[in-house]
C-alpha cells in the first residue's frame, strides 16, 4: 500500500514523502478502513512543519487525523462495525503515528462513525476537526438557542460549519466576518443573516446595529490574538466568547472589560472533547447528515501521490474551503 509520511519536520516539499508501506492489521477493538479522501487541516500542517514542536514523537508520521472511506476488515470484539460499511474518521492521527494519508488505516472502532449515502466521502474528510469542532462551539455552555451568534472567520473551514449549526441549533440571528466579497457569499449560502467585511465595513457599528445596540450573545473566535479586542466591543453584558483559535501562542486580555461585562471565556481542543460532549456532538452531525442539512465545501482535491501540494495550499491561506487528499477509489 501507499502512504504519505514524514521523518522529520520541515517545510513539505522538503520531508512529505509517498512511498510503499505494510498494510495494517487491526487489532482487538480496531477497524482497518480503505481511505477515499483525508482531510488536511492547519493543525495537520503545523505539526508537520514544527510550529508547535520540532521534535517527533514516533519517528514516522503518517500525517491527517480526519478522513472518510470504507471499512476493510474488523479486529475481534468489535460488533459496531463490518467490512464495507461507510464511515468517516477523527482523531486518526492525535497522539498516534498513523493517520489517514494513506490508502489504509487501523484505528479504534469507536473512531470510525457511519457516514450515511447521503454525504461525499470529501464530506466526510471534513467533518473530523471542523465540523466538531463548530458544533462543539455553538452548543458549549447552554447552546445558542433564541441568541444572537457572530461567527469569525464565517467562510473559513470551521466557520462555514459554524454558521450552519448556530443555526441549526436554533439561533435567532447569525452574523459572520469575513475578508472578501467572495467569502461573504458562501457565509450567506451557510445561513448566516449578514457578512461583514473587516477590511472594508465597520464591525463594530455594523454588529451594534443589527442587534440593537446590544451586541451578541456569542462570540465563535478563530483568532483570539488578533480579535480579542474586537470581540470585547461586540459581546452583550454576560455573552460567551468561545476560543478554538489563535494565530500567536500568546496574547493579553483586558481585565476591566472582562469584568464589567461579565464575559464568559472558553477554550478548548477538539480533539480532548470530553466523551458526552462528542457523543452529542456525533449524534446531532449524524442527523444532519441523514437528512443532507449541511453544506460541504470543499475547495481543492489532491492525489496523494502531490500531498506536499494539498499541505502548500493550506498553508497559503488562498483555500476557500477544505483541502481534501484523494487516496482511493471509493
Amino acid at each position: 500500500m501507499q502512504a504519505a509520511f514524514y521523518e522529520t519536520t520541515g517545510a513539505a516539499r522538503d520531508v512529505l514523502q509517498v512511498g510503499p508501506m505494510e498494510r495494517p492489521e487491526p487489532g482487538p477493538g480496531e477497524v482497518r478502513v480503505r481511505v477515499v479522501c483525508s482531510g488536511v487541516n492547519p493543525s495537520d500542517v503545523k505539526s508537520r512543519a514544527g510550529l508547535r514542536n520540532k521534535t517527533l514523537p514516533y519517528p514516522r508520521i503518517v500525517p491527517h487525523s480526519d478522513g472518510a472511506g470504507i471499512v476493510d476488515a474488523v479486529g475481534e470484539g468489535v460488533t459496531t462495525l463490518r467490512a464495507g460499511d461507510r464511515v468517516w474518521l477523527w482523531n486518526a492521527a492525535w497522539k498516534r503515528a498513523w493517520g489517514s494519508a494513506a490508502e489504509f488505516v487501523v484505528l479504534p472502532a469507536r473512531q470510525a462513525v457511519a457516514l450515511p449515502e447521503t454525504a461525499s466521502f470529501a464530506a466526510g474528510a471534513c467533518l473530523g476537526i471542523p465540523a466538531l469542532t463548530a458544533y462543539h462551539a455553538a452548543a458549549v455552555d447552554g447552546g445558542v438557542a433564541g441568541k444572537t451568534v457572530l461567527v469569525a472567520g464565517g467562510a473559513g473551514a470551521v466557520g462555514h460549519y459554524a454558521v450552519q449549526c448556530a443555526r441549526l441549533l436554533g439561533a435567532r440571528q447569525v452574523l459572520a466576518t469575513v475578508s472578501s466579497p467572495a467569502k461573504a457569499e458562501l457565509a450567506l449560502q451557510a445561513g448566516a443573516d449578514r457578512a461583514i467585511n473587516y477590511r472594508s465595513d465597520d464591525v463594530v457599528a455594523t454588529v451594534r446595529a443589527a442587534t440593537g445596540g446590544e451586541g451578541v450573545d456569542r462570540v465563535i473566535e478563530v483568532d483570539i490574538a488578533a480579535n480579542a479586542d474586537l470581540d470585547l466591543q461586540l459581546l452583550r453584558q454576560g455573552g460567551d466568547l468561545v476560543v478554538y483559535g489563535s494565530g500567536a501562542g500568546e496574547f493579553k486580555l483586558p481585565f476591566f472589560p472582562l469584568i464589567v461585562q461579565h464575559v464568559r471565556l472558553r477554550f478548548f481542543i477538539v480533539y480532548e472533547l470530553a466523551s458526552a460532549d462528542r457523543a452529542q456532538a456525533l449524534a446531532h452531525l449524524g442527523a444532519w447528515l441523514r437528512r443532507n442539512e449541511l453544506r460541504h465545501n470543499v475547495a481543492a482535491h489532491f492525489p496523494l501521490a502531490r500531498v506536499a501540494e494539498a499541505h502548500e495550499r493550506v498553508e497559503s491561506g488562498l483555500a476557500l474551503g477544505n483541502v481534501v487528499v484523494d487516496c482511493g477509489a471509493a
